[in-house]
């Protein structure tokens, strides 16, 4: 193509260009010298389905919606429009509702106390214009229900206060006296005397009964209602929720079990994976996260303490200890050190939109895999290579055992993940691509990112072909200052159907976009 600012067409086979990112919005934004409050940190991130809607979730078990406007203002769109012709627009959102989803708890048996921090948030399939998520703490998953419903007000009476209908005649004369009736049907005059001073009548009669009316107004009112709390299932803590593509069920994970829901029966689960042993003493790894496949209904993916993931198909038996594939990548003789199992331990596992590839997190890299070949991971991103040498030091004050959660672009073409000082990384996952930005969540538009340049590292056969992309041992950050350990940014999420990317940064959530 020519002309000005026409862009170079792309060879048939070639990787898609670096993305150009850029700021977009922010909510939560703290002020100079502003403390943060615990309770007031991000500690969920979620998209709904086809992006219209985010929700977030604190350590202080609140959830906050925020709704697209961008598309509201100019119209929505069926789901075979979004597919035909999707929305090219900037995504722009804005603050909905927010409720309390839980509550901080005591467990009198094991004298134990339940945090109200929200570990996942899952949305669920829409209905009659009502919203449905699923929010979880550390043991008791609450199902909700968030609706526009019309408001109601007393306005007023109904009668005017001046107006004044006569109910009884009474009688005016001094002998005369109200009539009574008695349980055998027969009427009697009885004294003024022998009636209750509060049954006398006054001269006149009474006005009219006035009542207050309910009127409905045009206005709406967001209102979540919580319609089943799936509780008493986990003895540890749950770590992941995840929906199945059949709109029906969902499973739920904690160290050593995994539970499978029907939304509709909250007194009941279905335990199908175990890797309890008989003796405590012999555990040598627990479940870190579970995730469904999100089209065949019948498969779900879980991750383990000990670097691997194993597929297994509901298909094949009632209780899932078997896997179907196992996807684990073996270590070199003589690599292993102190550090080795620790830094394997996966963190969170997604699946690719197209259900063909698994995206995982460790401590120290991304590893992408493709389903049909369990031999190796397909890719693998540095992510915290310049950290090996301060293993020590992160072990000291914990901060190894930070947990990171990753996403994928809807198209699958690039993969994202955070770090530390409030950084995220973004890596190009096509063949050939040498694509690695590292973003700053901050408003300033001169911190915004930072281009590496990368070089594959080593290459395997064809089959097992596997790229390390996006070493990064420099150990500063993008403004050349060292990495700050307690600024980190855990979680954050990839709009499902455009390039734009949702990040927490402690109590503030931030929104950049292509």
């Amino acid at each position: 193509m020519n002309g000005k600012g026409a862009e170079e067409p792309r060879r048939p086979g070639a990787p898609p260009p670096a993305l150009d990112w850029r700021f977009s919005q922010v909510f939560g934004e703290r002020t100079a010298g502003e403390e943060v409050q615990e309770v007031d940190i991000i500690s969920a991130i979620e998209f709904d389905k086809y992006g219209d809607y985010l929700a977030t979730g604190d350590r202080g078990g609140r959830v906050v919606l925020f709704e697209r406007t961008d598309v509201k203002d100019h119209g929505s769109q069926t789901e075979l429009e979004r597919i035909d012709c999707p929305i090219s627009r900037r995504p722009e959102f804005r603050y909905k509702t927010e409720f309390q989803s839980h509550e901080p708890e005591f467990d009198y048996l094991k004298s134990l106390e339940i945090e109200e921090k929200i570990n996942k948030i899952r949305w669920c399939q829409t209905a009659n214009g009502a919203l449905f998520l699923l929010s979880t703490n550390d043991k008791t998953i609450k199902y909700w229900k968030v609706q526009e419903k019309k408001v109601k007000r007393i306005t007023e009476f109904n009668i005017d206060a001046s107006q004044a209908v006569e109910n009884y005649s009474i009688a005016s004369s001094s002998t005369g006296s109200p009539r009574v009736n008695l349980p055998n049907g027969t009427g009697s005059r009885m004294p003024y005397s022998s009636l209750n001073s509060d049954l006398s009548f006054p001269p006149g009669g009474l006005p009219s009964l006035r009542l207050p009316m309910v009127m409905v107004s045009q206005e709406t009112n967001l209102v979540a209602r919580c319609r089943r709390i799936y509780a008493h299932a986990h003895d540890y803590h749950i770590n992941s929720i995840s929906t199945n593509s059949d709109g029906e069920t969902f499973i739920s994970a904690d160290d050593l079990r995994i539970n499978l829901w029907n939304l509709e029966v909250c007194n009941q689960s279905f335990n199908i994976v175990d890797v309890k042993p008989a003796n405590m003493e012999d555990l040598t790894e627990v479940i870190t996260s579970a995730e469904f496949h999100p089209t065949h209904c019948s498969m779900l993916a879980y991750s383990s303490s000990k670097g691997s993931i194993r597929l297994i198909d509901l298909r094949q038996s009632a209780l899932c200890d078997n896997h179907s594939k196992l996807f684990e990548e073996h270590l070199t003789a003589g690599s292993r050190s102190f550090f080795t199992e620790i830094i394997a331990s996966i963190s969170d596992i997604k699946f690719a939109s197209d259900g063909r590839h698994l995206l995982s997190r460790d401590y120290m890299t991304l590893k992408l895999w493709d389903i049909n070949m369990d031999s190796g991971p397909v890719a693998t991103f540095q992510v915290h290579e310049y950290l090996r040498a301060k293993l020590c030091d992160l072990y000291e004050n914990d901060s190894i055992f930070d947990k990171f959660e990753c996403t994928l672009s809807g198209d699958g073409l690039r993969v994202a993940t955070g770090s530390y000082s409030n950084l995220f990384r973004v890596f190009g996952c096509t063949p050939g691509s040498t694509e690695a930005t590292t973003l700053e969540t901050s408003r300033n538009p001169m911190r915004r990112q930072v281009p590496n340049s990368t070089k594959p590292s080593r290459s395997l056969s064809s089959l097992t072909r596997a790229v390390r992309r996006g070493a990064d041992n420099s150990g500063i950050d993008v403004n050349g200052n060292s990495h700050d350990f307690t600024t980190k940014l855990l979680h954050l999420a990839w709009h499902p159907t455009e390039n734009f990317i949702a990040s927490a940064a402690a109590n503030s959530l931030y929104m950049y976009c292509t």
